[in-house]
């Protein structure tokens, strides 16, 4: 039986080295955009990386540019605030403000929730949307007022599962079916999951050649 929202299957050998060579290049840091009005320029085709606070997104980022220091992990979840943009070659990655809880002031909390809003709804050259979800948990209903945004921008998602090595197999098989049951309603939603560890560098591959494909 095909199941809905499978797995993405780990690509082949020509596949995985156009991803490879992608992210082979330099990538560096282009700028900490805290207005719309201080985006760069949308002359190239941008993907952007969303998800709660702490679902491990800035180790995501570096583990696909295959540098450790280049996206600021940090145990303090809502550590970043401003939309930052990451530049290689004609392609922009694009890392979020974490959503949900953050130890910030409320009034800056909303603010850059809100700039995340209006980047998501208003952002031509925008190609893909990753949301990042943390396999231990699966979808919550913060996340859902994101996936509902998304859906409304006609912005098309993909899940990407973070975290998938601190879950036993059982409990990865209920997380997958709590998942495809939530994106079920979201027409937005790319039909094919990605699971990751970053600490393990699973389905890193994956994701590049996902990316490459988009240019």
């Amino acid at each position: 039986m095909n199941l809905p929202f499978p797995l993405a299957e780990e690509p082949d050998a020509q596949t995985q080295e156009k991803g490879r060579l992608l992210f082979a290049r330099e990538t560096v840091f282009v700028k900490g955009v805290v207005a719309m009005n201080g985006l760069p320029p949308d002359d190239r085709l941008e993907v952007c990386f969303a998800g709660r606070s702490n679902v491990g997104k800035s180790s995501l980022i570096n583990a696909l540019t295959g540098r450790k220091n280049l996206a600021r992990a940090s145990n303090t979840p809502g550590r970043t605030q401003e939309i930052n943009y990451f530049e290689r070659g004609d392609l922009y990655l694009v890392d979020l403000p974490g959503y949900g809880f953050a130890k910030a002031p409320p009034a800056v909390v909303a603010r850059w929730q809100e700039l995340m809003k209006a980047y998501l709804s208003g952002r031509a050259t925008l190609r893909r949307a990753f949301v990042l979800i943390d396999s231990r948990h699966g979808i919550k209903a913060v996340d859902t007022e994101i996936l509902k945004l998304l859906d409304r921008a006609a912005v098309p998602f993909q899940v990407v599962l973070t975290k998938a090595d601190k879950i036993s197999a059982k409990e990865q098989d209920k997380m997958l079916d709590g998942v495809r049951s939530a994106l079920a309603k979201h027409p937005a939603a790319f039909p094919e999951l990605v699971l990751t560890s970053s600490e393990k560098g699973d389905g890193i591959a994956t994701l590049r050649s996902i990316i490459a494909g988009l240019e």
